[in-house]
């Protein structure tokens, strides 16, 4: 799992400057005033449970470096939008208070002393956990003062050969001004003092970030696996690149640069070349945050503070090695027995051929029945892409209509659609330009599909096109079918291994023609209507969802049965916050299951006591998306791609569809259960706003792991063949 699929939609970005609030919602006074928790700093703690997985010494040691590596690359991220979103603000007149009542420059400050805080916690974690373990299990990751005379002669001629000749360095005098630093790269500060005339001098040197992060050692007669961090091998020959020079001093720092950015849309200008413009722009944000190793010397990090225009609070001193989102390369290493254990996503049985040894028919396979998916415990591949694949090469398909939000770039989603446009079905691809840092990959998988004849529309003007959709239209004896398929998640193939996602294969009509609609209004000109078995943001989103809470809460003063479960990434929307909250008050049991950010605060007498916030963070991404009410007994749930955020529900395209099949159902229910239950290992909110870990049983046991259950359940389903 890399850091982009372990962040995908935790609610980091910003829309627009006012993504603090819902524009709509008015406080009406009869709620508390402090019955919201802050949204940066509930990000934070998520971020922090992360943390405790890579601390965790039940955790196998790989995995746990990986939790090390996503923790430092969610930081990253997080300054590079949040933080530097909220910077952004401040130095133009635009911040205001935060979603709690925060002044802007206090919410700042309280964002940077958490994230000091963490900081050195994630850097005490790899120093005094995780660097031990590993050395007990034969990887070991070595400094130069490790290293023997016979080890360091062999290194010289690594450095000499693969290393000294992409070497960059940059001297800092009258003649050669401070050199940009880049984002996110590792650098070295160099001072150095000519022997003849005693002038000191500065100079930067970039860690080239084409080279391994961390350069793997001779072979050890021992069998150990040995590594070392590029910059130590490199600083230890700093003579080599500055020869006849006395080094004086060199140490590490790292800058953290603002690489949020806003697209102005205009209705007559290119979409694609605006988008590019501001791609270039993004090399060029200003620093927000200074990493700089614990020894560097105070002259040194003045020059460094004055040229880059840094603040005291925006500067981290950490440890070596700084840049931790290299152990990466780390947990890449095959060693499977300190790795999760290997799990091969199934068929789901729904798909499998009723005859032995038949090929499988995923249209035959859908029209028997809605087929509800789960990834990555139930396969990707021979599910949803399999759906595409046969579309585009079945001779009775005549369009294909899909949103793509994230793919690869050697996704064989893009391929299927090429080859029914190449095959002369109608093809259209709603492309979502803007999805946030990958919208270079994405201008470039899109300018392929024109160019084999794919119809591609980029959305609509203002609004992000978020939701999962695809549509096949079949012509069967005669008569057009619709065959759908609505999910939580991307259609990319490479993170649906590691993202938790639900998905619906679906041929009922309605569906269908609901889809058709919505791929009008986002392909041409059309007025949007309400739908059948869809809710869509931005126009019926918002009001569905709270209907569907009053009703409960109506239910529930009635004597009638309620309840609400809700399963997002994120939830932070004022006013559907105060619809539970008073809900909560007049008796609905709610259960909220939230993998990031949560700004409800549960458990306040007469105010939110029927309400229990868990989280679960493991060895997937929890991604997807359910809500579900209770409706007086005659169950109500949907699956989507929608968060409880201002921007899913006000600014975004999203959808939800409801599921009508009662053993689906069931399932919800089923998950719920599971998640919410004191056997299953989770995080526990508190109405102080803090999560405190439950994983261990009274008598020092393990609790159930949740994913563990599920992946048991779903093989064991496939063993014994239950549809």
């Amino acid at each position: 799992m890399d850091a982009e699929s372990y962040l995908d939609d935790t609610g980091l970005a910003t829309d627009s400057l006012d993504d603090d609030y819902d524009s709509t919602w008015v406080d009406d006074g009869t709620l508390p005033p402090d019955r919201f928790l802050d949204r940066e700093l509930s990000w934070l703690a998520f971020n922090q449970r992360v943390l405790e997985l890579a601390e965790d010494e039940t955790v196998p040691l790989l995995e746990r470096v990986n939790f090390l590596a996503i923790f430092a690359n969610n930081l990253d991220e997080f300054f590079m939008v949040r933080v530097a979103g909220l910077k952004r603000r401040i130095m133009t007149g635009l911040a205001v208070p935060t979603n709690v009542g925060t002044e802007p420059l206090d919410a700042l400050a309280a964002i940077s002393e958490q994230a000091h805080i963490l900081q050195a916690r994630h850097a005490a974690a790899f120093r005094d956990l995780v660097k031990p373990a590993l050395d007990e299990a034969g990887i070991h990751i070595e400094t130069w003062a490790d290293l023997d005379e016979a080890d360091r002669e062999r290194i010289d001629e690594i450095f000499s050969t693969r290393i000294f000749p992409v070497l960059m360095p940059l001297a800092v005098d009258p003649a050669h001004p401070f050199p940009y630093i880049s984002g996110l790269s590792l650098n070295l500060s160099i001072r150095v003092r000519h022997p003849k005339t005693g002038k000191e001098e500065f100079a930067r040197l970039k860690v080239p970030p084409v080279l391994p992060r961390f350069v793997q050692l001779p072979d050890d007669e021992r069998g150990l696996l040995r590594f070392i961090p590029l910059e130590d091998l490199v600083s230890n020959h700093l003579e080599e690149l500055f020869p006849g020079m006395e080094i004086l001093e060199h140490q590490e720092f790292r800058v953290t640069r603002n690489e949020d950015f806003e697209i102005e849309e205009d209705e007559t200008e290119n979409l694609i070349q605006s988008l590019e413009r501001e791609l270039l722009r993004r090399r060029f944000g200003p620093p927000i945050r200074l990493e700089i190793t614990d020894d560097m010397d105070e002259r040194t990090l003045e020059l460094l503070v004055r040229e880059l225009g840094i603040t005291e609070q925006e500067v981290y001193r950490l440890p070596a090695p700084l840049d931790l989102g290299g152990l990466f390369e780390v947990f890449r290493i095959e060693r499977p027995a300190l790795k999760y254990r290997k799990h091969v996503p199934t068929t789901s049985v729904a798909l499998m051929p009723s005859e032995p040894n038949a090929e499988p028919d995923v249209f035959a396979s859908i029209a028997r029945q809605d087929i509800l998916l789960h990834h990555p415990y139930e396969s990707f591949a021979t599910s949803v892409q399999a759906f595409l694949e046969q579309a585009a090469r079945d001779p009775n398909v005549l369009a294909i209509k899909q949103t793509l939000y994230r793919t690869s770039g050697d996704s064989p989603i893009v391929e299927a659609l090429i080859n029914a446009a190449e095959e002369g079905k109608a093809v259209l691809a709603i492309v979502e330009l803007k999805a946030r840092f990958d919208e270079t990959a994405n201008i470039n998988w899109a300018r392929k599909l024109e160019k084999a004849g794919v119809h591609v529309v980029y959305g609509l003007v203002g609004l992000k096109t978020h939701c999962k959709l695809a549509l096949v239209v079949r012509e069967e004896d005669g008569e057009l079918k619709h065959y759908s398929h609505i999910g939580t998640g991307n259609y990319n193939p490479k993170t649906s291994r590691v993202y938790e996602d639900l998905g619906i294969l679906t041929a009922d009509d309605q569906v269908g023609k609901d889809l058709t609609r919505l791929f009008n209004e986002l392909s041409g000109y059309a007025i949007e209507k309400k739908f059948k078995r869809l809710l869509v943001a931005p126009m019926h989103l918002r009001k569905g969802l709270l209907k569907r809470i009053r009703t409960e809460t109506q239910n529930a003063a009635q004597g009638l049965p309620s309840g609400i479960r809700i399963k997002v990434n994120s939830i932070v929307d004022e006013a559907i916050i105060d619809a539970l909250y008073r809900a909560s008050q007049a008796g609905v049991p709610i259960d909220l299951w939230v993998r990031g950010i949560c700004s409800v605060r549960p458990g306040v007498e007469g105010l939110s006591e029927n309400i229990r916030v868990r989280s679960i963070v493991g060895r997937y991404l929890e991604h997807s998306r359910i809500f579900s009410f209770v409706n007086g007994g005659d169950p109500q749930v949907f699956i989507g791609s929608a968060d409880i955020m201002h921007r899913n529900l006000d600014r975004r395209i999203e959808t939800l569809v409801r599921l009508t099949s009662p053993a689906h159902v069931t399932e919800i229910g089923w998950l719920f259960d599971l998640a919410m239950s004191e056997k299953t290992a989770s995080w526990w909110l508190d109405s102080t706003g803090e999560w405190t870990r439950y994983n261990v049983t009274k008598t020092g046991g393990h609790l159930q792991d949740l994913q563990d259950v599920i992946m048991r359940k779903i093989s064991n389903r496939k063993r014994s063949g239950v549809r």
